[in-house]
């Protein structure tokens, strides 16, 4: 089903005994009142703290289906997603929102970036989110988007500021709570292939460092060339 890739080596020496990530008979079908339509089928893999996992297929597998139920944004037909040892569908939607504060970071072809908030409070947003006092996560925000190089963009609203420099903010906002596990959309969908290059290459700088678990919905060749493992879907089912 995941298929080893001649990629770069993610950092694992962080990884426990016990997969970050553990999916089980994982089905979703939904009824649409003529025919029941099946869009995964029995997925079953897991990931290590650390790993790099490049989700493939084409367009209608199911990537983002898989994607949105790994993070308890949807729920499965059957089947179980453990994150961090943690049976998410056994969680309310609350509980499960708390859970993805205090595990995950996203990041999205289309940047999601809120375009009323400057770069600096978009990315200050999550801090806030999670209780953080006003000072702290002005400071801490303002670190990291110094740490992808914009310190000088900062003040600017999302449509002042380029692609490559929005996914930057992008990527500022998904790791500044430090979390375990990254779930990224074609993070690099939406930029030039020298953009999306310079993305790729700080994305996984910060994974090295950071040993946070990265699981990327790509259909960017070069992308997937990077991570240590490939699932592929083919028609909702994870192919050999």
């Amino acid at each position: 089903m995941a298929n080893q890739h001649p990629a770069e080596q993610s950092v694992s020496a962080c990884a426990s005994n016990q997969p970050i990530i553990q999916v089980s008979h994982l089905t979703r079908e939904v009824d649409t009142g003529e025919i029941r339509l099946t869009i995964l089928q029995d997925i079953n893999f897991q990931v290590d703290a650390g790993e790099s996992i490049a989700v493939v297929g084409a367009s209608g597998s199911g990537k983002s289906t898989l994607l949105g139920l790994l993070a308890g944004l949807d729920v499965p037909t059957r089947g179980t997603v453990f994150l961090d040892g943690t049976d998410i569908f056994k969680l309310d939607e609350d509980e499960r929102a708390g859970l993805r504060g205090r595990l995950l970071g996203f990041m999205f072809q289309s940047f999601q970036l809120l375009p009323s908030l400057t770069a600096l409070e978009n990315v200050m947003l999550p801090l806030e989110l999670s209780g953080a006092d006003n000072t702290y996560a002005h400071d801490i925000a303002q670190s990291w988007l110094v740490r992808v190089g914009l310190e000088k963009r900062i003040r600017h609203y999302p449509r002042q500021l380029s692609g490559g420099e929005q996914q930057r903010v992008a990527i500022a906002r998904a790791f500044v709570t430090h979390p375990k596990m990254l779930f990224a959309d074609e993070p690099t969908g939406n930029l030039d292939a020298a953009t999306g290059a310079q993305i790729i290459d700080l994305m996984f700088t910060i994974n090295r460092e950071q040993g946070t678990t990265l699981v990327l919905v790509t259909h960017d060749e070069k992308l997937s060339a990077r991570c240590s493992r490939v699932i592929k879907l083919v028609a909702g089912r994870a192919a050999d």
